[in-house]
């Protein structure tokens, strides 16, 4: 961090990086970049996966800078853009396990990478389609507890509340709806 930058509250960066002086943000970066690292490897415990979502979070919260409350914590702002990025790799690998659990074995290798060719990403969305439409085919009753759990990352008691069902019958209901979608999907 410049020894420019070193005294300045985050408030007075933010000011900076609105400014113009891009810099100031670099500073904000080198203030912030190891608390939010700890925090999403705190969520994520994977090193390479943390790094690319510190990153990201960066890249976000950059985008959004213009929209900052400078009267608040810019570490607590940051701190939830990263745990925003740590749901949305929660859901992403929520979402591929679910997939995975229903494709055949070649069709999960696929979609196990977000670093995937062109023909790996093809079968990918050809894989989620398939398994989309599965899904479709489902009763609701059945449905609605799967994505909820599965895709949603509700608990069962939190889904059970929303779907004013008891914590067994959403139980019940999801083991049924990945045995059907098991037979639908082969």
């Amino acid at each position: 961090m410049s020894r420019d930058y070193a005294g300045l509250s985050d408030g007075d960066l933010v000011a900076l990086v609105r400014g113009g002086r891009p810099e100031a943000y670099a500073a904000i970066v080198a203030r912030h970049k190891a608390a939010l690292y700890r925090l999403i490897l705190a969520h994520v415990r994977d090193a390479e996966e943390a790094l690319d979502l510190v990153q990201e979070s960066f890249v976000a919260a950059h985008g959004a800078l213009a929209r900052f409350d400078t009267t608040r914590s810019l570490r607590a702002w940051l701190s939830r853009i990263a745990l925003n990025k740590c749901r949305d790799w929660a859901r992403r690998r929520r979402v591929r396990a679910v997939i995975a659990r229903f494709l055949p074995v070649e069709a999960a290798e696929a979609v196990a990478d977000d670093r995937i060719g062109g023909e790996a990403a093809a079968i990918e969305r050809d894989s989620l389609a398939r398994t989309l439409a599965a899904l479709d085919t489902l009763p609701e009753a059945l449905r609605a507890p799967l994505i909820l759990c599965a895709i949603e990352g509700l608990s069962q008691a939190e889904a059970a509340e929303a779907l004013g069902l008891s914590v067994k019958a959403v139980e019940l209901r999801i083991r049924r709806a990945r045995a059907e979608l098991r037979d639908r999907t082969g």
